[in-house]
């Protein structure tokens, strides 16, 4: 694993743009195509909003990008809480995206248990059964969860689905979510978690002992290629 450390976010925002393009290039100059699974929240949202502006949108290949979800609320994609529809908002629908490689991770009159099954298959459908993505953006939460893999939940323990459903009591609602195996197998992961409410999770994933069931976070394996950017308040 890498850990970069910024004494401010905005260069953090700008790297992990430039990121993004560095990696969309080498994969489309590799195999023709950039297979990517975003997530949520407020980073991201930096991110994206960055990646839309003519600097950084103008030196990306768009119509040669997939776009997959590492995990959503399970609400349509026009609720607020909707991490596609801020997706759509702040970054796909501002670039030359083809829709037909756009997958949302939510469906109208399905059980999301019955949707994770049609996600790992439209995964299946554009990369195969080695189910590699080119790249995959990762947060944390303050209690040391990434995608939906919260903290004492049975979906930690997942190892033969590629993704799952299941409704998380805490916050009375259900998730989807791309699972550990499935993450890990991505050629490149960057994960981005800053401030000072990150601090004490972020320790215990990169320091503490390992106890992914209390810290989800562990559960990424910390090869080479997967990168995290941190600042100065949570990293202490």
């Amino acid at each position: 694993m890498n850990i970069t450390v910024f004494n401010d976010l905005e260069k953090l925002y700008k790297k992990a743009a430039d990121t993004f393009i560095d990696l969309s290039k080498k994969s489309i100059e590799k195999h023709n195509r950039f297979v990517v699974a975003l997530s949520g929240g407020s980073s991201p949202k930096a991110i994206f909003s960055l990646l839309a502006t003519p600097e950084y949108a103008e030196q990306i290949e768009w119509n040669k990008v997939y776009f997959f979800w590492v995990d959503e609320r399970w609400v349509p994609l026009d609720d607020e809480k909707s991490n596609a529809r801020m997706t759509f908002e702040t970054l796909l629908d501002k670039v030359p995206v083809n829709k037909d490689q756009i997958f949302p991770m939510y469906q109208n009159g399905t059980e999301p248990e019955k949707f994770a099954e049609v996600y790992e298959q439209q995964i299946r459908n554009v990369l195969g059964d080695e189910g590699i993505f080119d790249f995959i953006l990762l947060g944390m939460g303050d209690d040391g969860h990434t995608a939906s893999l919260f903290p004492g939940e049975a979906i930690l323990n997942e190892n033969q689905k590629w993704v799952d459903a299941y409704y998380l009591k805490s916050q009375e609602m259900f998730r989807i979510t791309l699972t550990a195996p499935l993450i890990n197998k991505a050629e490149n992961i960057l994960a981005v978690a800053f401030g000072e409410s990150k601090k004490h999770a972020l320790n215990e994933v990169l320091n503490g002992e390992y106890n992914p069931a209390l810290y989800p976070m562990q559960l990424i394996n910390k090869k080479e290629s997967f990168q995290f950017f941190t600042d100065e308040k949570a990293k202490g």
